[in-house]
């Protein structure tokens, strides 16, 4: 059995586990607690698929980008422990209705994950709980301020350069790290962006702010971007956008993970 998860290698062939790079999800779960309200949600499938590939049963799933609580149901579901972080309170008082812990924790905290006093409260839930750190992060931020998710001045999608949304994204990193297990795995979830007739690679640089703060990068996976809401029942509008300009259209956006030496 691998020291990082509840795989029992005798039965690996009944593993739920998908262990290539490319992810093609036909349409995202909308079961249990999963509704698709929020925009820039990403799929159920993806933290579970993570948590079961990277953590044991009551181990700690931390997540710096709460949203609508994608991440903090399927660690309820999975009986995982979980702490959340968003700066929205209006989603921190949505999830929190929503969750209903039986033999796990589940603490959520509205704050800016870039400052180290909303992490001093992640570490007392953590001394709270008898726990010294997290086992998996799972990031999936805004992708920089192509969706506005608030009015807020510190919400990473108001950010008013790539290097100020590069920044603060590098702060919440090292926040993340210093709660991280040695050993245990950091999950990025993000897509590119396209501006001014030329792409943006956000996600590698999301993912080079990651390697510069020593983590150690194991595996990229390609995900399709099918069902997204922006494209929905606008499929010829965006081929003939294609057709007649010289770029191709997003289908697919990263998931890196990493590992703390």
């Amino acid at each position: 059995m691998p020291t990082f998860n509840d795989l029992n290698l005798e039965n690996w062939k009944d593993s739920e586990i998908w262990t290539d790079s490319l992810w093609i999800i036909g349409e995202r779960d909308k079961t249990g607690k999963h509704n698709g309200f929020y925009h820039g949600n990403f799929i159920p499938q993806i933290p579970h698929q993570l948590i079961l590939r990277y953590t044991k049963k009551n181990e700690i799933i931390f997540d710096p980008f709460l949203g609508s609580g994608t991440t903090a149901y399927e660690s309820e579901t999975l009986n995982r422990n979980f702490i959340g972080i968003d700066i929205q309170k209006k989603l921190i008082d949505y999830v929190q209705k929503n969750l209903e812990p039986k033999n796990n924790f589940s603490n959520l905290i509205t704050g800016d994950s870039t400052k180290i006093e909303t992490f001093d409260r992640v570490k007392d839930i953590l001394k709270n709980n008898k726990k010294k750190n997290i086992q998996l992060a799972i990031l999936h931020p805004p992708y920089a301020d192509i969706i506005k998710f608030s009015d807020l001045k510190n919400d990473l999608s108001n950010t008013k350069s790539l290097k100020e949304f590069l920044d603060k994204f590098s702060e919440v990193l090292k926040n993340t790290i210093e709660i991280l297990d040695n050993g245990r795995y950091l999950a990025i979830v993000i897509g590119d962006a396209y501006k001014a007739g030329k792409w943006i690679p956000l996600s590698f640089y999301c993912m080079n702010e990651a390697q510069k703060l020593g983590l150690t990068l194991k595996s990229i996976i390609i995900k399709n971007m099918a069902g997204n809401r922006a494209k929905q029942n606008k499929e010829g509008i965006w081929r003939y956008r294609a057709l007649s300009s010289d770029y191709y259209i997003f289908k697919h956006e990263y998931i890196f993970i990493f590992k703390k030496n």
